[in-house]
């Protein structure tokens, strides 16, 4: 996919939909809804069709009259999303039913994409739903997510379950018309139509400021999500939904930012590649890091540092010297382990061990580079 029209073309879409543009001073835009609703059954005679649609929260809160937003505490969040997911639900069931098209309430935790059994379920799930003619409508499971073990947002969720579907594209509808190269308020702030890979460069143009503010997800977000997409062979759109009708707005016009797909990695790479809550943190030395850059395992003698306790099998966040993130990956050995052999050569390992040591710390199989 080359440019936003293309999005039109793609075998199956992710369509995200935020908070700010589902919910305005805790009442659902329901007209705003119904024009969003005819889009996507016009994009299903093309195309296989799965919604990410965040605002239980939101809409929870104003029911129960919980103080900002519902957002205030842990346990006001997880109230709220529990009063609001039934009026989330109920919305779109309503909003796609006018089109005889079936909606399906699909909630799912991190830890459902993170661990690789429960990932390859949902994956089953929504194609399943896709084939029975409905579609999945997806969020995360805020009544039960807790701060340190959640998504957060849902563009990155969005980018997550487009890995699970096996879906070309994903397009997220935001409160700005794509990525500027600076804060978009500024005077001389250009759109970026199209990203050839996240590069720090790119991230570097991101505001803080760029979220509504009802909602989690701002720019530097959309960008994770992005470069979480791109790593699977998946197209991202940032396009403005604001407006009514929204999705033939941006595409028609065109108004918004593409990314393209970098590559097209291994299912496994990819999913390795999208999760987002490492068990610890290895860092590495100077020559590590060049031994990674050319396609190497890390190795116990590189390691000078270990962050965390984990257990074999456990994802690991690989940094450099300097604290740069590197990578991550599955990891051989046990957090203890690990600083038992720390910077040992592998003759050396096997008396700390009390058996022979593996091969790496991290195979090169079982890593991805960011």
């Amino acid at each position: 996919m080359a440019a936003l029209p293309d999005l039109r073309h793609a075998r199956r879409l992710v369509v995200k939909v935020g908070s700010a543009l589902l919910v305005e001073q805790g009442k659902p835009r329901t007209e705003w809804l119904a024009t969003l609703a005819a889009e996507i059954a016009e994009l299903r005679k093309t195309s296989e069709v799965i919604v990410v649609s965040s605002g239980a929260i939101a809409l929870g809160a104003a029911k129960l009259k919980l103080p900002k937003g519902g957002r205030g505490s842990l346990a006001d969040a997880q109230a709220a999303a529990s009063v609001g997911q039934v009026e989330l639900a109920r919305l779109w069931s309503d909003a796609l039913g006018h089109h005889d098209i079936t909606a399906a309430q699909m909630l799912v935790t991190i830890g459902d994409l993170e661990d690789r059994r429960r990932y390859l379920n949902a994956s089953a799930t929504l194609a399943r739903l896709i084939e029975a003619g409905a579609i999945p409508v997806v969020n995360e499971n805020d009544s039960v997510a807790t701060e340190e073990i959640r998504f957060g947002d849902n563009d990155r969720l969005a980018a997550r379950v487009a890995q699970a579907a096996g879906a070309d594209a994903v397009m997220l509808l935001s409160d700005v018309d794509g990525l500027y190269d600076r804060d978009p308020r500024q005077p001389g702030a250009e759109l970026i139509e199209r990203v050839e890979g996240v590069t720090p460069e790119v991230i570097a143009m991101a505001s803080e400021e760029s979220s509504s503010g009802l909602g989690s997800g701002g720019m530097l977000a959309k960008l994770q999500a992005a470069r979480i997409a791109e790593r699977a062979g998946i197209a991202l759109a940032i396009v403005n939904g604001t407006y009514p009708s929204p999705v033939s707005r941006a595409l028609d016009t065109p108004v918004g930012t593409l990314f393209v797909p970098q590559a097209d990695a291994s299912a496994r790479k990819a999913w390795l590649g999208g999760r987002l809550a490492p068990s610890g943190v290895v860092t590495v030395d100077a020559g590590c890091v060049a031994a990674l850059e050319k396609g190497a395992s890390l190795l116990a003698a590189g390691m000078t540092e270990i962050e965390g306790e984990f257990a074999r099998g456990d994802l690991v966040a690989i940094h450099g010297p300097k604290g740069e993130r590197l990578g991550q990956g599955l990891v051989e050995y046990t957090s203890a382990e690990c600083r038992s052999i720390l910077g040992l050569k592998q003759d050396q390992q096997a008396q700390k061990l009390g058996y022979a040591p593996r091969a790496a710390v991290v195979h090169r199989d079982h890593m991805v580079h960011t």
